[in-house]
């Protein structure tokens, strides 16, 4: 039981008030939550702890809408970061469902964004991809249907294409194999890395005739 004593509006934050009962502080509430109570109101246990627990909530809720306000996230990263915040797993497996309700977070919508601006900004190949993805918590489902029309050859020949301009002045044997190895570590297989390397030194050998190094026997 606890007499409610005192509702003042928050000094730093005027849309949350400061709940004081039996005299002490107990915790504050949003001013709509807060609005329904008044000075000298008696309240049972079960009622304090649902006004703690929904605040609690809301809080979850509108940390996680910040957090997501910045670019689209999983739900294994919302998770991730309530968790950081100290909140308990209940309260974040509401926030969580009141956020997919809401459609602030859709780990297919997700997926889908994430490749997009892979391809954009960082082209990789899809076992890099696959990779990433996971760590973020998307399921293989979702990952198998996002990579389903993934263009390999325009991903690996657009990041090649970045990565050339810094090769300059090696031999066409160096180039390949150097070009080859970046790829690969772009998450493309071995077979794709080495045809776009050898189609990328064939365009730039007819274009720029002295980009290659040719005192050297590039065995091709």
């Amino acid at each position: 039981m606890g007499i409610v004593t005192a509702l003042e509006v928050g000094k730093r934050d005027s849309s949350r008030v400061n709940l004081y009962l039996d005299g002490d502080f107990a915790f504050s509430l949003k001013l709509e939550d807060a609005a329904r109570l008044h000075k000298g109101q008696t309240l049972s246990e079960a009622e304090i702890a649902a006004l703690r627990a929904g605040d609690t909530f809301g809080r979850a809720v509108d940390s996680a809408s910040r957090f997501l306000a910045t670019r689209p996230r999983s739900i294994h990263e919302v998770r991730q970061y309530l968790a950081r915040k100290d909140y308990e797993a209940p309260t974040i497996d509401l926030a969580l469902d009141k956020l997919q309700t809401l459609g602030y977070i859709d780990d297919q919508a997700f997926a889908a964004y994430w490749v997009r601006q892979r391809a954009s900004f960082k082209p990789l190949g899809a076992k890099a991809l696959r990779y990433e993805l996971r760590q973020k918590g998307i399921s293989d489902g979702i990952i198998q249907s996002v990579l389903a029309d993934l263009d390999t050859d325009d991903a690996a020949y657009r990041a090649g294409q970045a990565q050339m301009r810094k090769l300059r002045g090696l031999s066409r044997r160096d180039v390949r194999q150097k070009l080859g190895s970046f790829l690969q570590r772009r998450g493309f297989g071995f077979a794709d890395a080495d045809r776009t390397a050898r189609r990328l030194i064939d365009e730039i050998d007819a274009e720029t005739p002295n980009f290659f190094a040719r005192d050297t026997d590039d065995g091709e």
